[in-house]
């Protein structure tokens, strides 16, 4: 039997449905909010209500019972229009509620998952330090078992949905003891926004993603319950392993639609605007490029789509997911360039979508796993690799 990567009715009707509010909602707004570097609270409630937050969670916890498939189709739609709410949506849910879903206690789900799920609240996941970067194992912020609580020191840096207004926990990575050999035992624990310590540094001034939310925060003798423990206490290192590993085909989603974007809107630009007598879409060098746009979001589409089948079938799916961050990353950022390219002086006005795009795209090849991070998953997953 033939693989068939076209999507069932249900999931075509979720794209269809996400495109209308992208361009409807989203794409009439955004600018302004992205030139002011405001978070879009009014588009993200919208999102809540539409269930966007649930996507890939069961009912029984407010979800709406689908999966990484769903959630991708909807990234890669915001996207196309604006990559500021489609990373809030996905750090929201990949990074914010599951963690709590794949890990949590039965009364940590019930407590947080209804509310992350409706959008009513945002949850962070607190693992990027000042001096960690790509080497996420060499964690210093520490939890110290004090009887019934953790008590934490430390900071973190990078965070996506940390300092709104509507965010209600942090899960954070820290050392909780050392093994025989001397190396950390990283756990993850549950950090309430408004904990007494628990600081919240001000908004980064970032080259894009302008209306989303992320901070640096700092945590002194920040006292958190210990049923607040994520999983088993030492194991937090392989429980975000795993996260990113699925965080990293959301990613893919997302890098995709801008990829497309860029086409869409350089194919509607082609055909309108005018130079030496006719389109400037009538010449083969504007032919090509949008060509090869196209093949590469395409191609894009079809990685992404693989790994998060993988995932969903419970299939092994960490290297599909390398892969299909990794080229989905490069083209989004090859794409955002030529898309500039074909608008000339215009792609350079932040008034067209495309500069929104080429100042958005690149830091696709450095969170949630650098590209060179990937090529030594990929090599890893060969046999190669150390």
């Amino acid at each position: 039997m033939p693989l068939d990567h076209r999507l069932t009715a249900e999931l075509e009707e979720l794209r269809r449905t996400v495109e209308a509010f992208a361009h409807d909602v989203v794409a009439p707004k955004i600018g302004d909010y992205y030139e002011r570097h405001a978070f879009p609270y009014e588009i993200v409630r919208q999102m809540g209500e539409m269930g966007l937050f649930g996507l890939p969670f069961p009912e029984e916890y407010g979800g709406m019972g689908g999966d990484y498939l769903a959630l991708g189709i909807a990234l890669e739609e915001l996207a196309r229009v604006d990559s500021s709410v489609a990373i809030t949506l996905e750090a929201g849910v990949s990074l914010g509620a599951m963690p709590v879903y794949r890990f949590g206690t039965e009364e940590q789900k019930r407590e947080w998952l209804p509310k992350l799920c409706s959008g009513e609240v945002l949850g962070a996941f607190g693992l990027t330090e000042p001096d960690g970067g790509s080497d996420a194992g060499a964690t210093r912020t520490t939890a110290v078992r004090d009887g019934d609580h953790w008590v934490i020191n430390g900071s973190k840096c990078f965070i996506t949905n940390s300092g709104t207004d509507i965010t209600g926990l942090v899960t954070v990575t820290a050392v909780t003891g050392r093994k025989d050999d001397g190396a950390p035992l990283i756990s993850a624990i549950i950090v309430p926004s408004g904990t007494p310590g628990f600081t919240v540094g001000a908004p980064y001034s970032k080259v894009g993603w302008n209306a989303s939310d992320t901070r640096e925060l700092s945590f002194s003798d920040v006292r958190v319950p210990a049923a607040n423990l994520l999983g088993e206490e030492g194991r937090g290192y392989a429980q975000f392993l795993r996260i990113l590993d699925e965080g990293r085909i959301a990613i893919a989603a997302l890098a995709t639609g801008l990829a497309q974007g860029c086409v869409d809107e350089s194919v509607t630009y082609a055909k309108e605007r005018r130079a030496f007598g006719r389109p400037i879409g009538a010449n083969q060098a504007i032919q090509f490029k949008l060509a090869d746009m196209e093949m590469r979001a395409h191609t894009s589409r079809l990685a992404w789509r693989d790994a998060a089948s993988r995932l969903v079938l419970g299939e092994p799916f960490k290297k599909e997911a390398a892969l299909a961050k990794l080229y989905s990353s490069e083209i989004a950022v090859d794409n955002a360039r030529e898309a500039t390219q074909i608008h000339g002086g215009y792609g350079f006005m932040n008034e067209y979508p495309v500069a929104r795009m080429w100042r958005d795209a690149k830091i696709l090849e450095i969170g949630e796993g650098t590209s060179e991070v990937q090529r030594m998953l990929i090599a890893r997953e060969l046999g190669i690799g150390a």
